[in-house]
């Protein structure tokens, strides 16, 4: 399906080479193995620091055409700054951004638990300055955000909400986009997500989230979703279980 984009958070484990990657698999050639196995991967090096020039070109180059990169802004914006007074690092970033042109996936703006009420109005101040040819996602938190007054203001925008699995906060299914962002984090109390292997059996939930998603899919949303390493132990079978019920 052209609107399904399915992928893991991150491709750089060590730990999936013999399982994943080919044994002998060198490090800087994961991600052309890995997109060709799957279209879309989430970036969480770009929650840690803003990839230079050659990075984002190389990952072009390393990726077939229709492949797409969903990138973390920066934690300097989302966690320390807060959105306060970032404006010349939230230009920086887009300014990489806009090297991947069609590859770029969307945007996801991760905050903390601390981002709460308080800072609702600067969310609201951000999210009407960003450019609007991008597709942004915004995750939070704080169980204080989630009212009819947050979901509003993200509809406004055409922001997404970030449909979230994970034992930290609960499901709000709230569509406020004309695409689907959903991340399927898994619980870290519970799972290593290093070992290389299934550590946890995820068939029937993700039976459920195909029969959330389908009707989507069917009504041509385009829907994003990404699995990280504390779902199952193992991302790269969740990817391939669910595209299965989709299929």
């Amino acid at each position: 399906m052209q609107n399904l984009h399915v992928g893991t958070i991150g491709w750089s484990y060590a730990f999936w080479k013999g399982v994943f990657y080919p044994q002998k698999a060198a490090s800087k050639d994961f991600l052309n193995y890995y997109s060709s196995k799957f279209n879309t991967v989430e970036v969480d090096s770009t929650f840690y620091r803003i990839p230079n020039q050659q990075t984002v070109t190389n990952w072009t180059k390393r990726t077939p055409d229709g492949f797409l990169f969903s990138l973390k802004f920066p934690s300097l914006i989302t966690h320390i700054k807060m959105l306060k007074n970032c404006k010349s690092e939230t230009n920086a970033f887009l300014e990489k951004v806009v090297l991947l042109k069609q590859k770029l996936g969307c945007l996801l703006l991760q905050f903390p638990p601390a981002f709460g009420a308080k800072q609702f109005p600067f969310l609201i101040s951000f999210l009407q300055d960003l450019p609007k040819e991008y597709r942004y996602v915004v995750e939070v938190r704080n169980k204080e955000l989630l009212n009819k007054e947050f979901f509003s203001a993200l509809k406004s925008q055409k922001v997404a909400w970030a449909w979230v699995d994970s034992p930290n906060m609960p499901l709000v299914d709230e569509v406020t986009s004309d695409f689907l962002y959903i991340r399927l984090e898994g619980d870290r109390s519970k799972i290593k997500g290093t070992l290389g292997k299934i550590e946890a059996d995820t068939t029937n939930s993700l039976q459920v989230w195909a029969d959330k998603i389908r009707p989507f899919l069917f009504n041509q949303m385009e829907v994003f979703s990404y699995f990280g390493k504390y779902y199952s132990g193992y991302p790269p079978s969740d990817v391939d279980l669910l595209e299965s019920y989709l299929a």
